[in-house]
């Protein structure tokens, strides 16, 4: 008779333990012990494993955004992960061609921000440039009709006092001051056209090598784009055992890569909404304070 008991539980304990890694998959990550001390409880215990330090985290950095990963999934009202450091699902962070990839990608491109704000501020140090030399050919053209209009007065007065026989003394030392003030005037404006001159060269010196550095610009923005267009990488992968993170190209990304990889924890698949966080390609999702989307709830509530 006992043994008989003691085979109908067994034989109950093995249909609990087949009904909650069949429902709850995740809790094969829970010791057996564990989970015959509390049979009801369906949370997730993970751990901080594996951190190349080539990732420029530390092991408190990651714990914290895997912790605000985890309250990604609080948003269903269900706390669901637990931070153990005795945890069986531990979070392993690889660091190979992926990462190097993504890390090489982001220089590049930040480089290519740099050089677009470069060839943004000298393009704008050309429009003014080009302001100030309008204003100038203006004042320049002001200078030249009032000195014209100078020398026209000049020649007529001496025409004039020819035409009445010559002039007197003191005629002669008026329009010799006057002519002296003119030909003073006619150096400085020369001078003024000299300095235009030199400006309007430096202004074509610097179209060209603004010219320069907008094809270089192109060139550099074309090698990017064909090295780096089309790849798509797992930035990581949930295995059954563990959660492995490969590549991320900012904070905001890893923490939404983690939350993905902790649904794959859970024994969630992926849906076809490509802003919610169990999409297969995260792409699309907003970064910053991301919400769960309605694919996600559901995907969820099919589980718990």
């Amino acid at each position: 008779m006992l043994r008989i008991v003691v085979l109908l539980g067994l034989m109950v304990f093995a249909l609990g333990l087949f009904y909650q890694n069949f429902n709850y998959p995740h809790l094969r990550f829970v010791p057996i012990t564990e989970r015959l001390l509390a049979p009801f409880d369906l949370h997730i215990r993970y751990r901080i494993g594996e951190l190349d330090p080539r990732f420029g985290l530390s092991h408190a950095e990651v714990k914290q955004l895997a912790l605000e990963a985890t309250q990604i999934w609080q948003q269903a009202d269900k706390n669901i992960f637990v931070y153990d450091p005795d945890a069986r699902l531990v979070i392993d962070f690889i660091y190979d061609q992926r990462q190097i990839h993504t890390q090489t990608r982001l220089q590049q491109h930040a480089d290519i921000e740099q050089q677009q704000q470069l060839w943004q501020q000298r393009h704008q140090q050309l429009q003014t440039m080009r302001q100030q030399l309008s204003q100038l050919e203006q004042q320049l053209k002001q200078k030249q009709d009032v000195l014209n209009q100078a020398t026209t007065y000049y020649n007529q007065q001496v025409q004039a006092i020819n035409q009445q026989g010559g002039a007197s003394p003191e005629q002669r030392h008026v329009l010799e001051q006057q002519r002296l003030y003119l030909s003073q005037q006619r150096q400085l404006f020369n001078q003024d056209i000299a300095i235009h001159s030199s400006k309007i060269e430096t202004l074509n010196q610097e179209v060209n090598r603004l010219n320069t550095l907008n094809q270089q610009l192109s060139q550099q923005i074309s090698a990017f784009n064909r090295q780096f267009v089309g790849k798509q990488f797992d930035k990581g992968i949930f295995n059954g055992k563990q959660i492995i993170i490969y590549e991320f190209s900012s904070i905001e990304d890893l923490r939404l890569t983690l939350a993905h990889e902790f649904g794959h924890a859970l024994g969630l698949g992926h849906h076809d909404d490509p802003y919610g966080l169990m999409y297969p390609i995260l792409q699309k999702q907003t970064l910053d304070n991301f919400q769960l989307s309605n694919a996600d709830f559901a995907l969820l509530e099919s589980k718990f």
